[in-house]
């Protein structure tokens, strides 16, 4: 049976690699928007905003943006989530919302409900099976499309109120996962089903021993912990020593960088890094090549339509909140090197949203993107512009430069006198010089970002160091509630969530 299978996915990538690669993705996108519309035509929404005119007009695409306002996570649910939520169906979407994702990050104060439809969960579906083919363009043997694939994520066991059911967006896709692919999925459905982190981890690694395992799916972070208390429990060298076939790492939610050298020790060779782009609100991107500087491929023809704000002081405020009246691209308008946020109208009845994510083309001809950070998660106090992926470089950049490993680093604007700093706070498993942090940081950064070397000779006076042990920002994250799964610490702190990390690192045992 898996000789046969292996054949097929063989097979399906040969034919996949054959598909010409010049595509016409404003007609795809057109395509997508048309059949959104159809489906959503007698919905409360479709009708409120006449679905059935837009679908007449001769271009679709135009009368829909001028028609269909601009929605964040609090306008929608506010105007219209609320009502699905309640049990309400076709109000966004045709019948009820059987599921709904928790989604909250630790910058906001509560979860988010983001609805995931039938439609949604099958678009999940073919996307992941094109991932998962697209993994035979790497140098991997036959027999790795056989092995278990192994998935950290939250748990199966979902909350229901009687409507629907909530829970992370892991725990839902596991939870549907299809008939096929159950054979390869591990953990397996017992401990698939822990809330518990600390609980679900202990379960994976006492039957880690018992799993041939290819592929690992999951936040950095965790998987690089789970790698370390499989590695401990067992008394080996690497984790290669107990699953001598992994050989692709597919990860999502962070930059792997700060995280390379960390699981470069835990193997015996080399990993294969597969980047992945996977929201609650669904599926945008993949990695499809193997060389990482490539990007991530959008999927254009799966359920999805998606505009392109200029991420730029005339649609964002300084808080990274939409201006009303804010421009919005289609896919044939994007540029390379250019920094947008996405709008999102999707199978789960989002419409126009704003998901919170910026991107940037790296590739037009094949519409490859990275994840250049969040609207709200920018730094820019005095016009320093600095992104997540701007850190992230400086970051590890730093690292190489001082021989040190660095996974975890928050930064947060704090007052100098009348004018600025920047506050870090950076993870380090040994005891390191804070000053020599603080000087090679700013180095980078001056050489990554010219509007960062323009303030630092201005209204930005000063950059500060705190050196901290990895669990404090696991620890943090603990006591929030938020440990393992999907959660991921916040590279840029502000309000109330810096407010709740200096009490907790006033009172924190920093000794190394």
């Amino acid at each position: 049976m898996a000789t046969i299978l292996d054949s097929i996915l063989k097979g399906a990538v040969k034919l996949g690699n054959k598909i010409p690669k010049k595509t016409n993705y404003y007609a795809q996108q057109t395509k997508v928007l048309k059949k959104l519309m159809t489906k959503a035509e007698h919905t409360a929404f479709g009708e409120h905003f006449n679905f059935t005119k837009l679908l007449q007009q001769k271009n679709p695409i135009e009368g829909f943006q001028s028609t269909v306002k601009m929605y964040d996570y609090s306008s929608i649910y506010k105007e219209w989530w609320y009502r699905a939520h309640k049990g309400e169906p076709y109000v966004c979407w045709p019948n009820h919302i059987k599921y709904f994702a928790l989604s909250s990050g630790t910058s906001e104060a509560a979860s988010k409900y983001i609805p995931v439809t039938k439609d949604m969960l099958k678009a999940f579906k073919r996307g992941s099976v094109r991932q998962i083919v697209a993994q035979a363009n790497h140098d991997l043997p036959k027999e790795h499309f056989s092995k278990g694939m192994l998935m950290i994520g939250g748990s199966t066991l979902l909350d229901f109120n009687g409507s629907h059911y909530s829970g992370d967006l892991s725990g839902i896709t596991a939870a549907n996962i299809p008939v096929w692919f159950q054979r390869f999925y591990k953990p397996g459905k017992t401990i698939s089903r822990y809330k518990d982190w600390e609980t679900k981890l202990a379960e994976i690694v006492k039957s880690a021993k018992d799993w041939d395992i290819g592929v690992i799916v999951g936040v950095p972070a965790w998987v690089q912990i789970l790698m370390e208390r499989v590695i401990e429990h067992y008394k080996v060298d690497t984790i290669h020593d107990i699953w001598p076939n992994l050989r692709a790492y597919v990860h999502a939610g962070v930059s792997i960088e700060p995280y390379r050298k960390s699981i470069a020790k835990l193997t015996a060779f080399p990993l294969i890094f597969s980047d992945t782009y996977l929201a609650s609100e669904g599926l945008i991107a993949y990695q499809e090549r193997p060389n990482p500087q490539q990007g991530m491929r959008m999927l254009l023809d799966n359920g999805i339509f998606y505009e392109f704000v200029p991420f730029n002081e005339e649609n964002f405020d300084s808080d990274g909140n939409m201006k009303p009246g804010a421009s919005a691209l289609t896919i044939k308008d994007v540029e390379l090197g250019k920094d947008y946020a996405l709008l999102l109208s999707s199978c789960s009845g989002a419409w126009r949203y704003l998901i919170g994510d910026t991107i940037r083309f790296t590739d037009l001809e094949h519409a490859e993107i990275v994840i250049t950070g969040r609207t709200k998660h920018y730094l820019s106090l005095c016009g320093e512009h600095l992104s997540v992926e701007n850190m992230s470089r400086a970051i590890k950049l730093t690292a190489d430069d001082l021989k040190i490993e660095i996974n975890e680093f928050a930064v947060a604007g704090v007052p100098h006198g009348t004018l600025f700093a920047h506050q870090w706070y950076v993870g380090s498993n040994k005891s390191v010089s804070e000053n020599e942090i603080k000087e090679r940081l700013d180095f980078h950064l001056k050489e990554i970002n010219d509007d960062y070397r323009t303030e630092r000779i201005a209204a930005l006076k000063d950059v500060y160091v705190k050196v901290l042990p990895d669990n404090a920002f696991i620890d943090f994250m603990a006591s929030k509630g938020k440990l393992g799964s999907a959660h991921k610490f916040p590279r840029v702190l502000k309000g109330k969530l810096l407010e709740e990390w200096q009490t907790f690192i006033l009172n924190y045992n920093h000794t190394f």
